[in-house]
């Protein structure tokens, strides 16, 4: 008999979908039974060939000798343990002996820890006990006692079948296996730097680490006085950066020399006014108290507002949202500190070692005051936050560095209307004080109420200017006679300086609405911005618009991460970077939409532009969507100026230098277009900030 090629397929193919339609039955039970009763089991089909459990014995030939194998089998494998992970579970070692089982986990805390690790942990730790008081009462006693306790080591507790906190997505360990703490979680309660961590990706951890910052400014906790000269020469100084607003011109000014409060140079009122110690002794409110002590990322799980959800009630806690099956859970969890941006540490320092606290309130009573000027509705806030040369430190180590923490709060109650600028300037870089290594540790905490509107301009330029056309070879610059970029660069003094900047938004009333610009234009050695927005209310609204300059051999990080936690919630994200010389830089944003938080309308670009081949850029936008009715999209782009669109401007009679700095100043005037208009200044302003990105950018490409 013959048969065609093609029937003999269709007959092998149909054979096997009879076979597996006939054992679907008994394979179904492998779902609810307990494990080990399939154990060394096998199946066969009428193929003769095992199903998914590899090598099989000579099969039974008759139906008796299938009875007889199958009583056998169930008598040798009636598992003692339905549960692998049961604490009563015998496991045999290698040899044959039982293997202990582990109930102190401490031992175990720091097997983990690299070198890298443990000169990390040295480092904070250098920061954290450095000599000086803490000035912030209550809030600096427990963010400290919350830093200096550990994570206790225990197993998560069995939660079964047909609770309500019940999930099939747990992770468990085998009794005879330690318990370890997540990772930057060994030494400290909050998690510290890791160079391998998901929260320090791309950023230099190693040369972080390296320096050390434990010296504290002269005088951290007292008013900073200026005799009159002092005062006009800071003045002069701080207009020349575009960092002053006349008090006709602002509603308030705050003004931090080194992290100490300068009375003579600010415009304090009822509504704008500096936090001190004697503020903190005498008592703050209930509800002022409970927003300064909140820390970022998680690590305070009460919400600043209940979220409606009408399914579940009002949610009030972090770790449930979304829960049981897509909650992050826990804040020490190694599944949440992945997903974290790593400033809870740094905030929580910052209370223990901030010598004050910017206050900013707005209420509605503010915003109909100025309802009448049609120019602007309502002036700014202004913030400066300068450093000199030395960063106010008396100590005669050179290699020592010091460190400030400055701190904001700003709250905007139902109704109200505030534009808040925030700046980090240089002063005095011309002087003859010796350089010394600063670390800037600034945490900024937004609330924002019903109807409220905040504008955010926050504005990064210290450090100075890099060094220009750092990615010539060496050949290059002996051949045009200049000295070597790359060495003027290693001796710049702002190279070993670090600002890391962290701010924690929470829009807690109905129809709330902030905008951020955050630009980031200092020549630190490493800076680091982190925003977190969180969307607690219905009809709130989030946008925030970021640019990040880097050039010489600068690391620079933007982070930002959108929370919607609310239904009917929108944002809107666009971040720009320009990267040169042999700078590298990163960007990771992350739009989180929970189960509760249906009809949310998200969008989120990233672009960048690279001006050297030397340059680097991670850029990762992401969304994590749990709802199933949204409209989301995120996109990146990186690319180098378009050779298409240089020619246009050069077929309009513009030589390669000026069509150059026209494209790259339009890329960056979309985001600074979004700064308040006083700070930004005009096109004919040099002292504006649209001059000094500029003068920023043709120092990065001249």
């Amino acid at each position: 008999m013959k048969y065609s090629k093609g029937s003999i397929q269709l007959g092998f193919a149909a054979a096997t979908a009879v076979s597996l339609a006939a054992c679907l039955t008994k394979s179904c039970d492998a779902f609810t039974a307990p494990l080990a009763r399939h154990v060394n089991k096998y199946s066969t089909t009428s193929l003769g060939v095992s199903i998914g459990l590899g090598p099989e014995n000579d099969p039974p030939t008759s139906e008796k000798e299938t009875e007889v194998a199958t009583k056998t089998q169930d008598d040798d494998i009636t598992p003692k343990f339905d549960n692998p992970y049961d604490p009563e579970r015998v496991i045999l070692g290698e040899d044959g002996e039982p293997l202990a089982h582990i109930t102190d986990h401490d031992p175990y805390r720091e097997t983990r820890m690299s070198s890298s690790d443990r000169a990390a942990d040295a480092w904070f730790g250098a920061l954290l006990e450095s000599e000086g008081a803490s000035f912030l009462g209550s809030i600096s006693e427990d963010h400290k006692q919350r830093l200096l306790q550990k994570v206790e080591l225990v197993d998560e507790p069995v939660i079964n079948y047909g609770e309500e906190e019940w999930t099939p997505y747990v992770v468990r360990r085998l009794p005879t296996s330690p318990l370890y703490p997540a990772y930057g979680l060994e030494t400290y309660g909050l998690p510290v730097p890791r160079r391998g961590a998901e929260a320090w990706r791309h950023f230099d951890v190693n040369g972080l680490v390296a320096v050390d910052y434990s010296g504290r400014p002269e005088g951290t906790g007292t008013d900073k006085e200026l005799n009159e000269k002092e005062a006009e020469d800071t003045i002069a100084s701080l207009k020349s950066k575009g960092a002053w607003l006349d008090d006709d011109s602002c509603d308030g000014r705050l003004v931090y020399i080194n992290g100490r409060f300068c009375p003579s140079l600010s415009k304090v009122t009822d509504q704008v006014k500096n936090l001190g110690s004697t503020d903190f002794e005498s008592g703050l409110s209930e509800d002022m108290l409970d927003r300064l002590s909140r820390l970022p990322d998680g690590f305070t799980d009460k919400l600043a507002a209940e979220v409606p959800d009408s399914f579940k009630g009002p949610l009030t806690s972090h770790e449930k949202l979304s829960g049981p099956d897509h909650s992050v859970g826990k804040a020490t969890s190694q599944f949440a500190i992945n997903n974290q941006q790593g400033t809870a540490a740094f905030a929580a320092l910052n209370s223990v070692k901030a010598g004050s606290v910017a206050y900013v309130h707005a209420s509605m009573k503010d915003a109909s005051a100025n309802a009448d000027e049609e120019e602007y509705p309502s002036k700014p806030v202004l913030v400066v936050n300068a450093q000199t040369p030395s960063g106010g430190s008396a100590s005669k180590e050179k290699e020592k560095g010091v460190s400030f923490h400055p701190r904001l709060l700003a709250v905007a109650d139902d109704g109200s209307v505030l534009s808040l600028v925030q700046m980090c300037v240089d002063l005095n870089e011309n002087s003859e004080e010796s350089n010394c290594a600063t670390f800037v540790n600034g945490y900024t905490q937004v609330y924002v109420g019903a109807n409220a509107n905040v504008t955010h301009s926050f504005l990064e330029e210290s450090g100075g200017q890099a060094v220009s056309r750092v990615e010539m070879s060496d050949e290059e610059a002996a051949e045009e006679s200049i000295p070597n970029p790359r060495e003027e660069e290693s001796k710049r003094p702002a190279l070993r300086d670090t600002n890391f900047q962290a701010i924690d938004v929470h829009i807690t009333g109905d129809e709330g609405a902030y905008a951020g610009s955050l630009m980031e234009l200092g020549g630190c050695g490493r800076s680091r911005v982190a925003i977190s927005t969180s969307l607690l209310r219905p009809g709130a609204s989030a946008t925030v618009n970021g640019f990040a300059l880097s050039g010489g051999a600068q690391r620079t990080d933007m982070r930002t991460n959108i929370h919607h936690m609310a239904q009917g919630t929108i944002s809107r994200q666009e971040q720009r970077n320009m990267v040169g010389g042999r700078s590298t830089a990163s960007f990771r944003g992350r739009i989180r939409v929970e189960q509760s938080a249906q009809q949310t309308d998200s969008e989120q670009l990233s672009r960048t532009i690279l001006l050297s081949d030397h340059a680097r850029i991670w850029a990762t936008p992401s969304l994590e969507i749990i709802a199933d009715d949204v409209t989301c999209t995120h996109g990146a782009t990186v690319s180098d100026l378009s050779e298409e669109e240089l020619f246009y401007l050069r077929s309009r009679g513009l030589d390669r230098t000026t069509a150059r700095n026209l494209l790259m100043y339009a890329f960056v005037e979309e985001i600074g277009s979004s700064v308040d208009e006083r700070i930004a200044g005009g096109f004919d302003d040099e002292t504006g900030l649209r001059s000094r990105v500029v003068r920023r950018l043709e120092n990065l490409v001249p």
